[in-house]
């Protein structure tokens, strides 16, 4: 296995996010976390300095690699920012876009008559844009969008949006690989043009794919 990675750091954030309700009730995502998992494995057989902030998931540490542990998009941020500063971000986790505004200290009780529940959200902070954005940025930024529909045209806004250098879309929902799959497919996204279909194909195979474009575009 090529050891194109060698004495580079890599920070890698997995998995979905879990935004509390209540003691008892969350919202969140149906990412397994796999895809990061696998980015971080060939990365750290590669030769890189690993660090795989992973969400609430139930996956094997990859060898080698340094995992931090969090639950919530907030917890999230604080632990991609704890770990730069690195030579490439990449954003494989579904982080929430919304948190509940107040967390209820006792689990919330159906009430006689009670149809409906209504909750206010608040927007969580963008790891990725601020990434991008940092004065001291990595080298390589790489976003990833997972969408439902109109998959090459969501993605390429996400990349200009978020100032980010790379990002791999996928196609998830019913019938698709994605979410909750060993298997995935990807379309990258750069500047200039620049598009890759890799896949379909096992996520660890997409994960080597993707990293010789990361190794590329940082030894440059």
């Amino acid at each position: 296995m090529s050891a194109s990675l060698a004495g580079r750091h890599l920070v890698v954030s997995a998995g979905p996010t879990f935004e509390d309700i209540d003691p008892v009730r969350f919202i969140g995502n149906r990412s397994s976390g796999k895809m990061g998992f696998a980015i971080a494995a060939v990365a750290a057989a590669r030769g890189a300095r690993v660090t795989l902030v992973a969400g609430p998931v139930h996956q094997p540490t990859p060898a080698g690699v340094q995992r931090v542990d969090v639950r919530s998009a907030a917890q999230m941020h604080a632990a991609v920012f704890a770990a730069l500063p690195c030579d490439a971000y990449i954003g494989a986790a579904a982080v929430a876009d919304f948190t509940p505004r107040a967390f209820a200290a006792g689990k919330l009780k159906k009430t006689p008559g009670q149809d409906t529940l209504v909750l206010e959200l608040v927007k969580t902070r963008d790891i990725l844009a601020e990434v991008a954005a940092r004065a001291q940025r990595p080298r390589l930024v790489v976003g990833f969008a997972a969408e439902t529909d109109n998959v090459a045209g969501y993605a390429r806004g996400k990349l200009e949006r978020k100032g980010v250098d790379l990002v791999c879309a996928n196609q998830v929902g019913v019938g698709a690989t994605g979410f909750e799959s060993d298997d995935n497919a990807l379309l990258v996204l750069g500047h200039d043009g620049f598009e890759r279909a890799l896949g379909p194909a096992a996520k660890s195979a997409l994960a080597g794919l993707l990293l010789d474009l990361v190794a590329e575009r940082i030894g440059r």
